[in-house]
């Protein structure tokens, strides 16, 4: 809302205003650390190697279970408790946080899905408030978590808008 209220009503945001957008941006990836988009991706070994007194011989098929290090105490004190913070500047180990991917497999659309979401969040937080229709709804993992009546909202107009 500070950057709403810094501009005309019919004013669009600019890339100025995203780049000030930083605490907006650790609550997603707060979300995100809790509940990924995906449960992990699948990569291929290409030679033998060894990996915690395991064989693991070339061609074998791997997962790799996200939440193994966004829930992984040791990078993230108290894994289930919702703390934006953590990422306050960025201090975040390499590869324990992976919603985007890592190294060569990093998604090439990070950035723009970093806008569109940022850019979401302002015009809805600016415009709207909402409320849970079941306020008490019940989430199942499946294999991600998902809401089981899909999380039906009322959405309010602010007045000013």
């Amino acid at each position: 809302m500070k950057i709403a209220n810094c501009r005309g009503q019919e004013e669009a945001l600019n890339l100025e205003d995203i780049k000030k957008m930083s605490y907006s941006w650790n609550v997603v990836s707060e979300v995100l650390r809790l509940q990924p988009t995906i449960a992990g991706p699948f990569r291929e070994a290409i030679t033998d190697f060894s990996f915690d007194g395991f064989l693991i011989p070339k061609g074998w098929k791997l997962h790799r279970a996200v939440h193994g290090t966004h829930k992984n105490a040791k990078y993230f004190p108290e894994p289930d408790k919702f703390d934006p913070s953590r990422f306050h500047e960025n201090k975040i180990v390499p590869y324990s946080y992976v919603p985007f991917g890592g190294g060569a497999h990093i998604c090439p659309g990070r950035e723009y899905a970093r806008l569109q979401i940022l850019v979401f969040i302002h015009y809805l937080v600016k415009r709207f408030r909402w409320e849970k229709v079941i306020p008490d709804e019940e989430m199942i993992r499946d294999p991600i978590l998902r809401p089981t009546k899909r999380l039906p909202i009322h959405l309010y107009r602010h007045e000013s808008c």
